[in-house]
């Protein structure tokens, strides 16, 4: 690939598909790739053969784990146009999960991408997930189109999918596409910005699959024509509320003066700018509405030259901390972003990044930021699904993959090493761990395979971690959910080929305050016939829920203050942090606690940073004893869907496990069951679900909030925790 010049970047997309679980994210994919020329054949899910989803433990599951990056082409107007060359758009496609456990690989594409496109079940609405991940999408500001999925099915709706979109996700929803009969009836598409017909001749050719298509004007006597022109107006008017230009001359003018150029120029200026989302549809299964949505693409999402320059963080010099701004272009300092490590068993790790400024080559020496480390780019590989081709280089905009780096890891940024400038990309959010299980070899011999296969598995997933439990010397790997870390074991066994002994799940639970508590602490000690003296008055007091830790230093500005060693004093400062990581009652990390240094006291010769440390560790940890110690459990927002007949026994078997039912409705044939549930209550739901709805029913969730537990149940957990 050669340097990709400024001029050529407006042509380039980077977008990411999202939705909730089974929206059809995978079989949307299937199909871009179809109709692009990226493939031969269409992979279905369902049979286990998607071209996105190509690690194993996808194909069995049938939904998508590991976000992927795919680079295709496409021109409007001209399906066949599959090459740079022929003038065609480069469009670099991430497909990501829609399972709440795999939010990580969600967050960690939004964050490279300029634009992207949400995926919605025509039948089932507005989803749990589908609003995680538009959250998700809004802090990144990325640019949405939306596309309604699903038309064919029993119960499938536009304009209630439409309206949800309102409700749940609070968007401004531009509908610019409309259905020719629903369910069993849908047929084709009206185009409502060219008042255009496309329909899906079902020809002789059984390998077409939907790449053959007819796009004709309207004719006035089409069955559909009123509607489409009530609807058009409607676009028109949606529109001109968040667009002056098109405002303007739709009251001056009327909007029969609004050209098709006109509205798609102002469609792309609220796409861009967040104030609106165009919505089409189609169902990807029946090869409809693909090739329109591509056309969307183009037409509505960003080119990395229409989203703002990143800004990078100095890290030396004089002007450390300062922010500087990085161009989308080739003679700019080079600026990547490593967003995906995956371990290849003959490459050793692929690191998959996004060059923000610059060109990165092939052998060139590049300077990891965060781990102030050297490393060199042995190869470069455009990803095309299941298959790479090998590139000399990546210009600005471009996302590609990089073999030969051996430290980097998720979030990191990557420059060269000969430039002088040091700076560095923000990371990103990574999520704490709601539950954990331990792991062990089953043999002395596969203890070393195991502790490497795990390091392996940290550096792809930032959202996995191992740690040792340093009362019990038990290995534990905590992660997002109980299919987080099922996925992991058997990729232990199918990846690794370590074969590994694996506890039941269990909850991580955390420890606050449940009131304000002040302890005075002294420490007198003799360690290797010398005496450690500390003391120290410690103030502690609760905060909000999710308000986080604070350690202030608030002692008094006396004479015997200002000669209070400073080295005593971080020292102390540390010490209380360090006991903030492992609270009295089950050493689960404290949360949501304001802890105040208000008087210390030191004796010359028998004092050190060591003594005070100690003081403050221990000190803090008896003065959350005497301010309430109090256990905290996640709670999970919970979504159940299932047939009405069985929503009954749904809602009792909720209420067993502590549950709260905060709503219940109806989604298409279906009802819909939203709940605040402990997640120690929720372990093995799946199976409990399948008895109580005799298989029929769904559901989702995901961690809402941290919410004390019940003083009944506090000693009943400890005791089992504990096991005494």
């Amino acid at each position: 690939m050669a340097t990709t010049p400024t001029a050529d970047i407006g042509m380039t997309r980077n977008i990411g598909i999202m939705a909730h679980i089974d929206a059809g994210k995978t079989t949307t994919t299937e199909r871009v790739l179809f109709y692009t020329g990226s493939s031969h054949f269409i992979g279905e899910v369902h049979d286990g053969a998607a071209h996105t989803d190509f690690d194993e433990e996808e194909q069995r599951r049938g939904i998508t784990i590991y976000s992927v990056a795919t680079t295709c082409f496409w021109k409007p107007g001209e399906p066949e146009a599959h090459t740079a060359e022929s003038g065609a758009h480069r469009i670099n496609l991430i497909d990501t999960p829609g399972h709440v456990d795999f939010t990580v690989e969600v967050e960690r594409s939004l964050r490279v991408l300029d634009g992207a496109i949400a995926v919605f079940d025509a039948v089932a609405g507005v989803e749990a997930q589908s609003e995680t991940v538009w959250r998700q999408a809004d802090r990144y500001s990325v640019p949405r189109i939306c596309f309604v999925n699903k038309l064919d099915r029993v119960g499938a709706t536009l304009t209630r999918t439409v309206e949800m979109m309102v409700e749940r996700l609070g968007a401004h929803p531009i509908v610019v596409m409309i259905p020719v009969g629903l369910e069993g009836d849908f047929e084709a598409v009206i185009d409502l910005v060219t008042m255009e017909l496309l329909t899906w001749p079902l020809g002789s050719d059984p390998q077409d699959k939907g790449r053959t298509f007819v796009r004709a004007a309207l004719a006035e006597d089409h069955p559909s024509f009123a509607e489409a022109a009530a609807a058009r107006e409607a676009m028109i008017e949606a529109l001109a509320e968040v667009d002056d230009e098109v405002m303007d001359t739709f009251v001056g003018e009327g909007a029969e003066a609004l050209s098709v150029d006109d509205i798609r120029a102002g469609l792309r200026r609220v796409t861009l700018s967040l104030r609106a989302f165009p919505v089409l549809c189609g169902s990807a299964l029946k090869n409809r509405g693909i090739q329109p949505l591509l056309d969307a693409v183009v037409h509505y999402l960003p080119s990395p030259l229409d989203v703002p320059p990143v800004e990078a963080e100095l890290t030396s010099g004089s002007k450390a901390g300062e922010l500087v701004v990085r161009k989308p272009e080739p003679d700019e300092p080079l600026l990547a972003l490593a967003f995906k490590v995956v371990q290849d068993s003959h490459r050793g790790p692929v690191v998959m990044f996004r060059v923000y400024s610059g060109v990165l080559h092939v052998k060139d020496q590049l300077y990891n930021v965060a781990k102030d480390k050297k490393e060199r780019v042995n190869k470069l590989l455009l990803v095309l699904a299941s298959k790479t081709e090998e590139i000399e280089e990546v210009g600005p905009g471009n996302i590609a993959a990089a073999v030969g780096l051996r430290f980097a890891t998720t979030g990191d940024t990557l420059i060269l090493s000969k430039d002088k400038a040091r700076v560095v990309l923000p990371g990103m959010e990574i999520p704490d761990p709601v539950i954990f299980r331990s792991v062990e070899a089953k043999s002395a011999a596969d203890q070393k395979d195991l502790d490497q296969a795990l390091e392996r598995i940290q550096l792809e997933d930032p959202s996995f971690t191992v740690y040792e439990d340093p009362d019990s010397g038990q290995t534990l790997m905590a992660g997002q959910g109980e299919l987080h870390l099922e996925v992991i074991v058997n990729k232990l066994e199918r990846d690794y080929r370590v074969k590994a002994r694996v506890g039941k799940p269990q909850v991580a639970y955390r420890e606050t305050i449940s009131k304000p508590g002040q302890v005075e602490f002294e420490y007198d000690r003799e360690v290797g016939a010398k005496r450690q003296y500390a003391k120290l008055t410690l103030e502690l007091e609760p905060r909000e829920r999710g308000a986080g830790n604070s350690v202030e230093n608030a002692l008094p500005e006396t004479d015997e203050i200002s000669k209070f060693p400073h080295d005593f004093l971080a020292a102390a400062l540390e010490g209380i942090g360090d006991s903030l990581t492992r609270g009295p009652i089950l050493g689960y990390p404290v949360v949501d606690v304001r802890v105040r240094l208000t008087a210390v006291h030191y004796i010359e010769g028998d004092s050190s940073a060591a003594s005070f440390r100690a003081a403050a560790t221990m000190g803090t940890n008896k003065a959350i004893v005497a301010a309430g110690a109090q256990l905290l459990e996640p709670l999970m927002s919970v979504e159940v869907v299932g047939p009405e007949e069985f929503i009954g026994n749904v809602h009792s078997d909720l209420n067993t496990r502590r549950g709260r039912v905060l709503g219940l409705g109806p989604r298409g044939n279906a009802q819909v069951v939203q709940a605040r549930v402990p997640l120690a209550e929720m372990v093995g739901y799946a199976t409990s679900l399948r008895s109580v709805t005799q298989g029929r029913a769904s559901h989702t969730m995901q961690f809402a909030a941290y919410s004390e537990v019940p003083s009944d149940l506090q000693q009943k957990i400890i005791t089992k925790v504990r096991g005494y």
